[in-house]
């Protein structure tokens, strides 16, 4: 079993923001809250400890209360998810590094566990979240993934190569899919708003 405090999850906030207009999405307000910090929030009780992936605004990300990361310049400006998974690796200081996107405020509560459950069960190397779509299919989730920490080096070889897709890096190691389409499980979980109108639809349907 994986105790939370050998887990550190990173928020990635690293992108261009581009559907969004270009505005740094994870401080768009989301009920009242920055995006970013909506997300710190549901998911610091998950783990042991959470960092930020972050490309600009970075004081306003450090005045959070977490470490802050920005990607690592090799890779050249705004590489996408790979980046902050490489960023939050090189800077894990525990077994495992769970990755969630500061633009899916409504993630399961229960992200952490269920993945870190069905890592040891599959003995995988990582776990990424499945869930029911608008079609009725489960489809992967591929930047919500929990992973085991020593896949830094695999991942660099990968990059260095020239990919950035995350499922042709996770194809490469045992990876399990782990579904959240109980009959308990939130419909828009993994509802990621991309447009500020997504955004404000998504918080409109809150309770």
């Amino acid at each position: 079993m994986i105790d939370n405090s050998q887990i550190t999850g990173v928020i990635l906030a690293g992108g261009r923001g581009s559907r969004m207009g270009g505005v740094d999405k994870g401080l768009q307000n989301f009920n009242g809250v920055p995006l970013a910090l909506h997300t710190l929030m549901r998911l610091s009780p998950q783990v042991g400890e959470v960092m930020v992936n972050a490309n600009r605004n970075l004081s306003a990300y450090e005045s959070f209360g977490a470490p802050v990361w920005a990607d690592d310049a090799r890779l050249g400006e705004y590489a996408g998810p790979l980046a902050g998974f490489i960023t939050a690796l090189a800077h894990c200081e525990t077994p495992y590094l769970l990755t969630v996107p500061c633009d899916t405020p409504l993630f399961p509560q229960d992200l952490a566990q269920r993945l870190a459950q069905a890592l040891v069960q599959n003995d995988a190397d990582i776990a990424m979240a499945a869930a029911r779509e608008e079609d009725g299919q489960t489809r992967p989730q591929p930047v919500f993934c929990l992973m085991a920490t020593s896949l830094l080096e695999s991942l660099l070889a990968f990059t260095g190569g020239g990919g950035r897709k995350i499922d042709a890096w996770t194809g490469q190691h045992k990876t399990v899919n782990v579904p959240f389409d109980a009959p308990g499980d939130e419909a828009r979980a993994f509802f990621n708003a991309n447009t500020l109108a997504e955004l404000h639809q998504l918080q409109s349907r809150l309770p």
